[in-house]
């Protein structure tokens, strides 16, 4: 793959540019809100995730389909967030990341309006993949931040971007089991399609279009197979429980998945620009990051997904609570509060100890929690002193993540390399749900004629979420430190040197010039569209 052209650094001066080029007051409150808003969008994004499980238990009945058929209302957006995340990243690199946050947030709108018109289920699973398209808010808000925000306010605006999603999935549990139960079920969908307009408006408002990109033609090919190879393996994957491990759809599934991946590879490395640098993700720095995103993101999930189950299970089954939906919900409203308070810590932790402490530190606190639920699952309090410690980890080790990477790509690079960054957190979380369901299936009895869940089910499952924290802590410390790509590894020397200087990562030392600095003769290189390969610059 070709190098991009030098890409200058944020500027630590004047506000960054606005759409409207407002120079005065107005401009200046829109430069103030530009992080609100982007984490506004990515709450909405977890809050879209979320309502919809409410709903589960009576779409059969509501939408007279089967509750196999149902399950796809959450499946659906599941693989059409995967798939798009590195898909909407990479485009966002090319084309401008505001413009693609706004296509995405507008297909989450629209995905939401059709749901709050339809009661067919087809329709119904087409406009939930439609909204799953809203996955990528994040990773493309924290590559705006990085392009637009000095560094002294980056750190702590990248961890609330990241805790965005713990926080709009506490929150949207109880909200959505509240419309649901007190209005009808497509009210639930016209709030978040009211909800999505206003996060359109407020994209175009106060968010101002990153001049950080990275030309060259986009990667259809890659797009194609990627989509092919992730769309196989996340079937497997959350189908697995229900279908059978060993039937035919399942072993079918996986062989292509490793089969349509291996070719994608290949394709990959030999494509001049690739959709994913793979090179890049080869280097430890990158590639221990994702993997410690995979295991982090499969250690959180179990947090939600097993502490629903247990609190409503039947009080027959002598641990059991009992809880409706709402209560369930305002058991795990304590961990999105502690995610959004402690976001400012997290990002002055890594500030002082660098990220990968922060990212160790954060799997530890998660297993710990994890610990306590083990050690007690009965007693409200604790269970909800349990869940809360987990949701402290995973803020700790959500807001790591993006500044690993922040620290280990090229500015031209982060939306791509933080969509597949998201892309092994949403692979971790779907593993977790099959790997929690296993359990749970091989754990059950029979209570007043019906098949639950033991105690010692959920205590398993909790155990080994808990030892998969304990490996991604192990992982966060040997992920290597280093100076981010974009800092020169060389001495400063004459402009004319600093300019053709090569860091170790292989982005030149003009990188760190202000925005608008002439270079090559004078002429700008601001908006990042030429190619390494024209003479002007040097060539590749």
């Amino acid at each position: 793959m070709a190098s991009p052209a030098p890409i200058p650094a944020p500027s630590t001066g004047p506000a960054p540019h606005h759409p409207g080029g407002d120079p005065g007051g107005s401009g200046r409150l829109r430069a103030r809100l530009t992080v609100p808003v982007l984490a506004y969008c990515g709450i909405l994004m977890a809050v879209m995730q979320t309502v919809v499980v409410p709903l589960l238990p009576d779409l059969p009945r509501l939408t007279g389909a089967s509750p196999a058929a149902v399950s796809w209302m959450v499946t659906a957006a599941l693989l059409s967030g995967a798939v798009l995340t590195p898909v909407l990243g990479r485009a966002g690199d090319m084309y401008g990341k505001r413009r693609v946050l706004l296509l995405s947030f507008a297909l989450m709108a629209a995905g939401s309006v059709v749901c709050a018109l339809s009661s067919d289920i087809r329709v119904l699973i087409a406009a939930r993949a439609l909204q799953g398209a809203a996955v990528c808010v994040v990773p493309l808000s924290i590559s705006i931040l990085r392009d637009e925000l000095p560094p002294h306010r980056r750190g702590s605006a990248v961890a609330l971007m990241s805790s965005t999603v713990g926080i709009g999935a506490a929150l949207g549990l109880p909200a959505a089991a509240v419309v649901v139960q007190y209005a009808d079920w497509h009210v639930m969908f016209w709030v978040t399609a009211v909800l999505g307009g206003s996060g359109v408006a407020l994209i175009r408002w106060a968010v101002p279009e990153s001049p950080v990109r990275s030309p060259g033609r986009f990667d259809v090919t890659g797009a194609l197979g990627l989509a092919a190879g992730l769309v196989c393996l996340l079937l497997a994957v959350s189908q697995g429980g229900q279908w059978g491990w060993g039937s035919a759809p399942v072993v079918s599934l996986v062989l292509g998945a490793v089969l349509v991946l291996g070719l994608w590879w290949r394709q990959q490395l030999r494509s001049p620009e690739p959709l994913v640098d793979l090179r890049l993700v080869s280097r430890p720095r990158v590639g221990l990051a994702h993997l410690a995103a995979l295991l982090t993101g499969f250690a959180f999930y179990a947090n939600s997904l097993v502490t629903a189950q247990l609190v409503q299970a039947p009080k027959a089954t002598g641990y059991g609570l009992e809880l409706s939906i709402v209560q369930t919900g305002l058991c795990l409203l304590p961990g999105g509060v502690v995610m959004l308070l402690l976001s400012p810590l997290s990002a002055r932790i890594s500030e002082a100890r660098g990220p990968r402490v922060t990212l160790a530190l954060g799997a530890a606190v998660i297993a710990a929690g994890y610990a306590v639920r083990v050690a007690d699952s009965h007693a409200l309090w604790m269970i909800m002193v349990g869940a809360t410690v987990v949701a402290t980890g995973t803020t700790l080790a959500y807001s790591a993540l993006p500044s690993l990477i922040l620290h280990a790509v090229p500015a031209a690079q982060t939306a791509s390399a933080n969509g597949v960054n998201v892309l092994m957190r949403t692979i971790g979380q779907a593993t977790s749900s099959a790997a929690v369901a296993a359990v749970l299936v091989h754990h059950t009895s029979l209570v007043e004629g019906a098949p639950v869940p033991t105690l010692h089910g959920y205590l398993l499952a909790f155990a080994v979420a808990g030892a998969v924290a304990l490996v991604a802590c192990a992982v966060a410390l040997t992920i290597p430190a280093g100076p981010a790509p974009d800092e020169p590894s060389t001495p400063s020397g004459p402009p004319a040197a600093a300019a053709a200087a090569v860091t170790a990562e292989g982005i030149t030392a003009s990188d760190t010039a202000a925005p608008g600095t002439p270079l090559d003769g004078g002429r700008p290189v601001r908006d990042g569209t030429r190619s390494a390969k024209d003479p002007a610059v040097g060539g590749a």
